[in-house]
C-alpha cells in the first residue's frame, strides 16, 4: 500500500481527510450504531467542517505556490479547471443517486426514501429538477457538499492574490461571513429557503486554511506555534462545545434548565451558516490535534492509519463513492439490525472505500521507465 500513497506531503492532513470521509459514510447510513461515535455526536462540528478547514488548507499550499511561480492568472486557471472537475462529479453523482433511490423505492413499493431523501421533486418534475439541478439550485439530500466545494472554491480563485496579504484576506472573508449571518444572504434554491450550505458563510472557514496552508508552506497543519493559553483556551471551547452539544443533541430536556438567554443561543446554533460556535469549535480541535501529533508519528505509517491515509489522498472519488455506498449500507441496516451485519456494512463499506483509493491511485502511477536499450523496430508498431 505504501507504494500507492504521494509522498513529500503532511499524512496528518490526508489522514485527518480520510477520517473525515469515513464519518460521511457511517453518518450516511440511519441506524448505524458506529454513527453514535462519530464526531458530530461529541463536538458542534462534523465531517463537514473537517473537509472545507483541510480543502482550504490543500488549496492554500499547491494553488498559492503556483501563484507565487506562475503567477495569478495561472493558478486562478487551474483552479477553474478544479471547478469545473468537481461540477462534472456532482452531476455524475447526483444522476447516479437518483437513479439508485429512485430504483430502490420503485422495487420496494415506497415513497418514503424519495421523501428523506428531497427527490420527490424528482417524481413529480423530472425534466424541470434535472435542468435545476444543473444550475445547482436542487441539491437533494447527501448532494450539498460538493456545490458548496465548488462556490468557496471559485470564491478562491478570485481572491487568491490576498494570499499574500492574508491579514486583507481573512478580513474580507470575515466581512462577508458577517454580512451572510446578519442579512442573511444565501444562494436560492428551488426548493425553497437557500442552500442548505449556505457558501457566503462556510468560505470563513475554506479561508482561513487557505491561509494557514500558504503561512505554513507546508511545515505543518496548524501554520501557528504552540502557545500554552492558546491551548488552555483550545481545550475550554472543546468542553464548551461538548457541553452544548450534549444539550442540543443527546439531552434536550435539559435546555430548560438553562436562563433564557443562554437557552436562546444555544437554541440558535446552525449548520447552514456555520454558526460561530461551530467554526471555532473545529479550529480549537485542529489546534490541539496539529500540536499534539508529530509530523512524522510512526503510526501513520501503520496499515491502518495509511488506509485512511490513502483514502484522503483520493478524495473526491472516493466521496463519491461513498455516497453510493451509503445507500446501500442503509438498505442492508433496515433489512437485518444485528450485529453482524452492522459489522457487515461498516467493515464492507471501508474495504470498499480503500479499494477505490487504491485502484485511482495505482491507475495514476507513471510506469517506470526501462533501463533496457529499445531495438529500433520496436518505433515502428
Amino acid at each position: 500500500m505504501g507504494g500507492l500513497i504521494r509522498q513529500g506531503r503532511d499524512l496528518r492532513v490526508d489522514f485527518a481527510r480520510g477520517i473525515a470521509l469515513w464519518f460521511i459514510f457511517v453518518d450516511h447510513v440511519p441506524g448505524n450504531v458506529l454513527g453514535r461515535l462519530t464526531i458530530r455526536n461529541l463536538l458542534l462540528c462534523d465531517a463537514t467542517e473537517i473537509f472545507v478547514l483541510l480543502a482550504g488548507y490543500a488549496a492554500g499550499i499547491a494553488y498559492g505556490r503556483q501563484m507565487e511561480r506562475e503567477g495569478w492568472l495561472r493558478a486562478g486557471t487551474r483552479v477553474a479547471g478544479r471547478c469545473f472537475t468537481l461540477y462534472v462529479a456532482h452531476i455524475f453523482l447526483f444522476v447516479v443517486f437518483t437513479a439508485q433511490v429512485g430504483y430502490s423505492a420503485a422495487t420496494l413499493d415506497t415513497s418514503a426514501y424519495l421523501d428523506e431523501m428531497h427527490l420527490d421533486p424528482f417524481r413529480d418534475e423530472p425534466y424541470l429538477a434535472l435542468l435545476q439541478a444543473l444550475f445547482l439550485a436542487y441539491q437533494p439530500a447527501f448532494l450539498n457538499i460538493l456545490p458548496l466545494y465548488i462556490v468557496v472554491l471559485g470564491l478562491f480563485a478570485l481572491s487568491l492574490p490576498l494570499l499574500r496579504r492574508p491579514a486583507w484576506l481573512l478580513g474580507a472573508s470575515l466581512l462577508l461571513y458577517a454580512v451572510a449571518r446578519l442579512l442573511p444572504m444565501n444562494l436560492p434554491s428551488w426548493t425553497g429557503g437557500g442552500w442548505f450550505f449556505n457558501p457566503f458563510a462556510w468560505q470563513l472557514l475554506f479561508a482561513i486554511g487557505a491561509v494557514l496552508g500558504h503561512g505554513s508552506a507546508g511545515k505543518g497543519p496548524a501554520g501557528l506555534p504552540w502557545r500554552r493559553p492558546l491551548g488552555v483556551a483550545a481545550a475550554l471551547v472543546l468542553v464548551l462545545s461538548f457541553a452544548i452539544t450534549l444539550v442540543i443533541y443527546l439531552r434536550r430536556d435539559l435546555i430548560t434548565l438553562l436562563p433564557l438567554p443562554v437557552a436562546s443561543v444555544v437554541d440558535a446554533v446552525d449548520k447552514t451558516a456555520l454558526h460561530p460556535f461551530r467554526l471555532l469549535s473545529i479550529l480549537a480541535l485542529a489546534y490541539l490535534v496539529a500540536h499534539a501529533v508529530p509530523r512524522g508519528a510512526g503510526w501513520l505509517r501503520g496499515v491502518l492509519a495509511q488506509s485512511f491515509v490513502l483514502i484522503g489522498q483520493q478524495g473526491l472519488p472516493v466521496f463519491c463513492a461513498g455516497i453510493f455506498l451509503s445507500f446501500l449500507g442503509r438498505l442492508a441496516v433496515e433489512w437485518s439490525e444485528g450485529w453482524a451485519m452492522q459489522l457487515a456494512v461498516n467493515a464492507v463499506g471501508l474495504g470498499a472505500m480503500v479499494a477505490i483509493a487504491a485502484a485511482v491511485a495505482w491507475a495514476s502511477l507513471k510506469p517506470a521507465r526501462s533501463a533496457l536499450p529499445v531495438h529500433p523496430a520496436a518505433d515502428t508498431a
